[in-house]
């Protein structure tokens, strides 16, 4: 029970980190390993768990959701769904042991993105960066979409990051796309890693109900905080002590 409430406390955690700042996964993925479930069926878990919460975010900020950029809005929904079912398809067939090794670099690759992406971002914005073409913003969105489908952890800022490049600016825009494409993606693997028998589900049942009250209170509260600062670094420190964790173990 013990253990049960752990997970549901990094679940609620998670979908409010998501809905504001993004980075949710650094919380639930860690404390599903440290309860002992293998590392792919980890991810895969962590990855159902914040579908809902992503799905309760996309509908709080419906209203905000339009197209900018390059890109179409159904022609950037297309691209994250079969390139996120890549990612997915990628993480089945790595091993346990191979994931393990992988994962202290995805957190720490994350970690650093997650850290200095809204810098990047505005740099480039200062240097007079046009905004992405189509084909350009297409391979980002292909790369970013298989990155989510194998591995959610720092997907949130990655794709607000990425949405920064291609000629975005409404930030309540971007965040309700961002929410919108993290359900797909998430969907799109948990689908994949269902039929592969990967989900861990007397967990994730009650981590997803936990994380879509976490995401529905994120999204709510996100317009009132003014400085989400502090949030982001939050999830940058969690991120760095999970990375060193993992390297460690």
């Amino acid at each position: 029970m013990i253990e049960l409430l752990i997970l549901c406390l990094a679940s609620f955690g998670a979908g409010a980190l998501n809905a504001v700042a993004g980075g949710g996964t650094f919380l639930t993925f860690p404390a599903l390993v440290w309860t002992g479930i293998p590392t792919v069926s980890a991810n895969a878990t962590a990855t159902l768990v914040v579908l809902p919460g992503y799905i309760a975010s996309a509908w709080a900020f419906r209203h905000n959701i339009r197209q900018q950029g390059s890109l179409a809005l159904r022609s950037v929904i297309i691209i994250s769904v079969f390139a996120g079912l890549l990612g997915a398809l990628l993480l089945i067939q790595t091993s346990d042991q191979a994931f393990s090794g992988i994962v202290p670099w995805l957190l720490l690759i994350s970690t650093v993105l997650f850290a200095i992406g809204p810098a990047f971002t505005r740099y480039l914005s200062r240097r007079g960066v046009a905004p992405a073409g189509p084909i350009i913003s297409a391979v980002a969105l292909i790369c970013v979409s298989i990155y989510g489908g194998y591995f959610n952890g720092g997907l949130g800022i990655i794709l607000l990051a990425t949405f920064g490049l291609l000629g975005f600016t409404d930030l309540h825009a971007m965040n309700g796309l961002k929410n919108v494409l993290s359900a797909i993606l998430s969907l799109t693997s948990a689908i994949a890693f269902i039929l592969a028998g990967l989900i861990v589900w007397k967990v994730a049942i009650p981590m997803a109900l936990a994380a879509t009250a976490g995401g529905y209170f994120g999204a709510y509260t996100s317009r009132r905080i003014k400085n989400t600062n502090i949030l982001r670094w939050f999830v940058v420190f969690v991120g760095a002590v999970m990375t060193v964790l993992f390297f460690a173990g």
